[in-house]
């Protein structure tokens, strides 16, 4: 039984208790502890490696993660986004193609070549377009969670036994696989620390997209 996240300290049982590595900003960490093991867990079960190629659909909390995690595990990452001007930042963070998604030509170029993608968007979009960019016995994994139903054509899944599944976190145990993966690879979350005064205002920019990619509050602030 916890009381919030506000106090100074807290007794714990040990077997709840994850192994933070000294490398890596505690800071930058936070996020970790939700983006990272969510994107980090489908790639883990699905065994993503080198020479698989990987997409990665929006570029936001979660998918600036996967693009991270992806290229660590040695996969060749293509950032899917319907905004152009995240091709820059996408290909800092470890992409090596970038694709505007709503650009047919660009999206054809591509069709059924992928082994895995993984779809980080929680807004209502066309799956069936990705679905056409995978190859025999390849992947679909949603982790983002649309406000209502998608339709899928099951055409799509038929002809090439393609997959569509889903993922949300991890447990402890592969929660520390993934922070050790990290700290192995230096990975962290991109982040902006606020002070617990400005929390409405992040809010705003939340709601607006205005955030790379992650806030995080400086709970100092509130003493």
């Amino acid at each position: 039984m916890t009381y919030g996240g506000y106090s100074d300290s807290i007794v714990v049982d040990e077997v709840f208790v994850l192994r933070v590595p000294k490398n890596l900003d505690p800071a930058a960490v936070a996020p970790l502890l939700c983006a990272g093991i969510t994107t980090y867990s489908p790639l883990r079960h699905w065994k993503v490696g080198n020479g698989q190629k990987v997409g990665i659909v929006g570029l936001g909390g979660l998918g600036h993660m996967g693009v991270k995690l992806a290229n660590a595990f040695g996969a060749h990452v293509v950032l899917f986004t319907t905004s152009p001007d995240k091709k820059e930042d996408a290909l800092r963070l470890g992409a090596s193609e970038v694709v505007v998604s709503k650009n047919e030509a660009e999206m054809a170029k591509h069709a059924g070549s992928f082994d895995f993608i993984l779809d980080t968007v929680s807004a209502e979009h066309n799956l069936n377009a990705y679905l056409d960019l995978i190859k025999l016995d390849g992947t679909l994994v949603m982790v983002g969670a649309s406000p209502s139903p998608l339709p899928v054509a099951v055409g799509s899944l038929l002809f090439r036994r393609r997959a569509l599944a889903g993922s949300i976190i991890g447990g402890i145990r592969e929660t520390q696989e993934m922070l050790d993966f990290c700290g192995e690879h230096g990975i962290v979350s991109d982040i902006e620390m606020i002070r617990i005064q400005q929390i409405n205002e992040a809010y705003d920019r939340l709601a607006k997209g205005d955030v790379k990619y992650r806030f995080v509050i400086d709970m100092a602030s509130l003493k």
